[in-house]
């Protein structure tokens, strides 16, 4: 795909895994991308899949001003980050920006609108399994037959054709709050889980963890139902299936998060479920007693 080169660049608010994999894709079709703050200045980004690694040139600003302009901007800041995140989102936001939201959970334009003014929101839901090893640097894995999901406006539309141009495996959806909720019921066990007990993915094939796993999941099933959001049981098996059968070594952000002794984004994951389930008077005893367990945690 070629671009215009005298637009061709992409402003990163969020240097974590997810983000790098992201604008490696732009790198890939010719875009500079622009990394935004941060607490280590990062001159250039590499990913490494399997065997193979690369690495591009990137741009790093702590001035907000300095992405004015800038019609293209990934933010994967986490979701509990998203204020912090504000005078960047702010200084990028026109009617002619397109903002890709590379987060968790299901509320990504509730988040996002109140700064970005008049820009077009993408909400995107990822599979892929990151981890940021480094400053500027990640390590991806890849499960499944997609690594994105858009849902299927024109904004989406041309952000799926630029990564589906940089090796990104991009998914448009027609009912793209199905797709967000069938995610979360993914996030909603894998981050918990893995957090809480410090090991990766492979513990939900523990069968203990699995029938916990299974009863969150349904009980968020239950959530979306009530939200208008189709969801049957057998999505359910389909979403534990698929969990219990993501690469070896695979983690979670959350756990990387604990063991790094930050903050955890448990609001927009759990705490949205259970947000969702007061408002229809739904009792989910599993989704709240793994949000008292994350609450309870400080970071170091």
């Amino acid at each position: 795909m070629t671009r215009n080169n005298t637009e061709d660049t992409v402003a990163l608010i969020g240097a974590g895994a997810i983000g790098l994999s992201i604008a490696s894709a732009y790198t890939r079709i010719g875009a500079h991308v622009v990394v935004c703050g941060g607490h280590t200045p990062i001159e250039r980004i590499s990913v490494t899949e399997g065997e193979q690694s690369q690495s591009w040139p990137v741009t790093h600003t702590d001035d907000p001003s300095a992405i004015a302009g800038i019609k293209t901007v990934i933010l994967a800041v986490k979701a509990h980050q998203t204020e912090s995140a504000a005078s960047w989102i702010t200084a990028a936001a026109s009617p002619s920006t397109t903002i890709l939201v590379a987060q968790n959970g299901i509320e990504h334009a509730r988040r996002v609108s109140p700064h970005s003014g008049e820009s077009h929101i993408v909400p995107a839901i990822v599979y892929l399994n990151v981890e940021r090893t480094e400053p500027g640097h990640a390590l991806l894995r890849r499960a499944g037959d997609h690594d994105l999901s858009l849902p299927d406006t024109p904004a989406a539309r041309r952000m799926a054709d630029e990564l589906s141009a940089g090796g990104m495996r991009m998914r448009l959806e027609d009912d793209f709050p199905r797709t967000a909720w069938l995610k979360l019921l993914v996030n909603l066990t894998a981050n918990p889980l893995t957090a809480l007990t410090g090991r990766r993915a492979e513990v939900i094939r523990e069968p203990g963890i699995t029938e916990l796993a299974r009863q969150i999941m349904r009980e968020a099933q239950q959530v979306a139902q009530a939200e208008g959001v189709h969801l049957e049981p057998s999505d359910v098996e389909t979403e534990l299936d698929w969990l219990m059968h993501v690469p070896a070594g695979s983690t979670s952000s959350m756990r990387q998060d604990r063991l790094a002794g930050k903050p955890l984004e448990y609001d927009a994951l759990t705490g949205a479920v259970v947000r969702a389930a007061e408002r229809h008077g739904i009792d989910i005893p599993a989704n709240r007693m793994i949000l008292a367990l994350l609450a309870a945690i400080r970071p170091a």
